[in-house]
């Protein structure tokens, strides 16, 4: 049917009302196999918004090519978990800017200046549990303004990649669950009169038998708790089975329930059968179309009466395991002028400021200084530990770029090039193999003070360091005023106590520098308490 166009000023900008609104998902099975990019394949389905999950992508692995986008900004979820695992992410034209964007469902990630809100009851939740619904990075909320018949309204569109319940893990199904009740509880608070809400993305369950390639092969249909969620989430009729059921009173009845939305695709063909979007890549499936219908794009009940205008698959698109659903709206959406935080401009690593390379060399224990405006640009949505993990990949290093603290110490007392070997000396000495042999004082021996010289060798400087192999020359035995008798005499005394009190240093002296037996020995004991003031103890053999 033709349209008519109004022309009204949004922003000061005219716009065009009743004009068509086009959302796709799909689930990609990973956005790095774009590998000429992903520019290509959006502009591809023209639409103003695109949903995709399964990206399988962390953030330190999101190049630019991918993250910024010429005409388009972007909006992720990441695994905080596992790598190479889960992740969604939304595409949004320029002209479909959003207000708001929020990453997670709980609340717990978004950055409130600029967050969705309306969180709905999360008492039957644990803290434990919140976290780790949003820990596998699973949903991205946008929030979108349109220009409606009554003027603006509010729409958000909440792209989620549900989780699968592997049968080898009972956990696994109580935490699917989980994430539905979440889910639900969350887009019925948003919903309500002048705020639509649109679901869509892979729910992981095949709603009728109708959805399903081979229903009879499984054990108990109607009875998985993944279709009753969904009975009671969908605004079910008739309409969403096969003829049969339509023409079945009983069963029309059955699949009545009170659910707030509608499943876009059966309500535009009701009876469609063999509209699968998900085939087994094991078998080859696809090519006999042996799969499984569990892409949806579910509206609120009344923004599927009022705007919607048709909803379908594309199974002719390859590049997955997964086809992309689409669906189209008669409103015109209201540009942002500014993106929101969560938005992948405002990320560090891509925002091209000239300070970004510095923040690769930040301690892990500064992060919590950074400065205020730097916070504010990071997305809300980021954890600290991720923020640090990104912005600074040797969190457990100093950085190159950045000065190394002196933990108190003045200036002169720091590490500085050669003068770390000179005071690591001083601190602790190292020790002398004839030190080992230095007699301890007794009343019959002479003290050691007794016995230094009266001056010191001109060419020893009084504050040099003794390190290991330097030498400190002296003229032999001219220089000390010892006399020969006293030496002979301390020289005996230290003989006879050693022998005493050290019993086996006749092989331990072994191990010493060797002797010249055809010269005279000089056997030195240095005092290590003061730089360079020794005693030399000259034996004439």
């Amino acid at each position: 049917a033709d349209m008519i166009t109004v022309m009204v000023s949004v922003l000061g900008q005219p716009i065009p009302y009743n004009s068509i609104m086009k959302i796709v998902t799909w689930n990609i099975n990973g956005i790095r196999t774009f590998k000429n990019g992903i520019k290509k394949t959006l502009d591809s389905f023209d639409a103003d918004i695109i949903c995709v999950q399964e990206t399988k992508v962390t953030r330190d692995l999101l190049d630019e090519r991918t993250a910024i986008v010429e005409g388009y900004n972007s909006y992720f979820s990441f695994s905080r978990g596992r790598s190479g695992y889960s992740g969604v992410a939304t595409f949004c034209k320029d002209t479909a800017t959003p207000f708001a964007a929020e990453e997670g469902l709980t609340g717990l990630l978004a950055n409130q200046g600029d967050a969705v809100g309306s969180y709905g009851d999360q008492d039957e939740f644990c803290a434990e549990e919140l976290q780790a619904l949003d820990g596998e990075g699973r949903a991205v909320i946008t929030q979108h303004k349109f220009m409606g018949a009554e003027g603006s309204e509010t729409l958000t569109v909440i792209n989620v990649y549900c989780p699968r319940a592997d049968p080898e893990k009972p956990e696994r199904k109580l935490f699917k669950l989980q994430f539905y009740k979440l889910l639900q509880s969350r887009a019925e608070t948003i919903e309500g009169p002048g705020s639509h809400v649109i679901i869509l993305g892979d729910i992981n369950t095949s709603h009728r038998p109708i959805d399903h390639c081979d229903p009879d092969d499984v054990d108990n249909f109607e009875d998985n708790p993944g279709r009753k969620w969904l009975n009671s989430f969908l605004f079910g009729s008739a309409e969403n089975g096969t003829e049969e059921e339509v023409e079945d009173s009983e069963a029309s009845k059955k699949h009545m329930s009170g659910g707030k939305f509608v499943d876009t695709f059966r309500h535009f063909h009701p009876t469609r059968a063999n509209a699968f979007t998900c085939w087994s890549t094991l078998t080859g499936a696809r090519q006999t179309n042996y799969g499984t219908r569990i892409d949806y794009i579910f509206g609120s009940h009344s923004l599927v009466e009022k705007s919607f205008l048709s909803a379908d698959i594309m199974p002719e698109v390859e590049g997955s395991d997964h086809c992309p659903v689409w669906a189209q709206l008669s409103c015109t959406l209201i540009p942002s002028p500014k993106c929101p935080s969560l938005c992948t401009r405002y990320m560090p690593e891509f925002a091209g400021r000239q300070q970004k390379l510095s923040r690769f060399f930040v301690k892990v224990s500064e992060q919590q200084n950074l400065s205020k405006d730097t916070a504010e640009t990071l997305p809300g949505s980021q954890e600290a530990g991720e923020i640090c993990e990104n912005v600074n990949p040797a969190s457990a290093g100093l950085g190159a770029g950045k000065k190394r603290p002196s933990d108190g110490l003045p200036e002169s007392s720091t590490f500085q090039g050669k003068r770390s070997k000179q005071v690591k000396t001083a601190n602790k000495p190292q020790g002398n193999l004839l030190a080992f042999f230095k007699p301890k004082p007794s009343p019959e021996t002479p003290s050691i003070q007794s016995l230094k010289p009266s001056a010191k060798p001109a060419n020893c400087p009084e504050n040099s360091l003794k390190s290991k192999g330097s030498k400190c020359e002296t003229n032999d035995a001219v220089d000390y005023n010892v006399p020969h008798d006293m030496l002979a005499e301390s020289l005996t005394g230290v003989k006879d106590e050693t022998e005493e009190t050290r019993p086996n240093t006749e092989g331990q002296s072994r191990q010493g520098p060797p002797q010249d037996h055809h010269r005279a020995g000089i056997m030195r004991v240095v005092d290590h308490s003061q730089h360079c003031s020794d005693t030399d103890v000259v034996v004439v053999c």
